[in-house]
């Protein structure tokens, strides 16, 4: 989003109220944190790659998205708390392609949310000037004291439930013989 440059997986494992995820991103600002969160709400959907918001230049901003996406839910954050109170902790969140797993207990609610199809992974953070830093005049509009370049998409992604168990362990493949 916001030709960010970035794209990668999330693989997400839901027992009970244990939230497992794992993400892999690349092409995202290096050097610079990036806030991640899980999302409820909207119509559980990303905007277009292509999109066009009404950010510096026409960034899509969190509001902008905020319709497609919903509210935070969870904060993606390395250490410490993972409530929407966290959504830009920025000394809690991965740099750059650093990557994310961690393990978190959700609520009941979010876990039946996620378990019905309604989760979106939305990473922000985009060095629109290429300065190796966010800067710039434009404000967040969710964070009015930190340059918009923080809170701004690059990488937006609808957590989708597997439509079988993933089976734990190994899993027989046969007896390696031909027919």
């Amino acid at each position: 989003m916001n030709r960010s440059g970035a794209s990668g997986t999330v693989t997400a494992t839901l027992r009970g109220n244990l939230l497992s995820i794992r993400i892999s991103t690349h092409g995202l600002a290096p050097g610079l944190p990036h806030p991640q969160h899980i999302h409820i709400g909207g119509n559980h959907s990303c905007p277009s790659p292509d999109a066009a918001g009404t950010g510096a230049g026409g960034q899509v901003r969190s509001g902008d998205a905020k319709k497609s996406i919903g509210a935070i839910a969870v904060s993606l954050t390395t250490t410490g708390d993972t409530g929407p109170g966290s959504s830009y902790a920025l000394d809690r969140f991965p740099v750059g392609d650093a990557g994310y797993r961690r393990t978190i207990t959700v609520s009941p609610k979010v876990a039946a949310e996620l378990r019905g199809g309604e989760g979106v992974i939305e990473q922000h953070g985009v060095d629109a000037n290429h300065t190796g830093r966010y800067d710039g005049a434009a404000r967040s509009d969710v964070q009015p004291e930190l340059p918009e370049e923080v809170s701004n998409s690059a990488a937006c992604g609808r957590l989708v439930t597997s439509p079988t168990a993933v089976p734990v362990g190994g899993a027989a493949a046969g007896g390696g013989g031909t027919a």
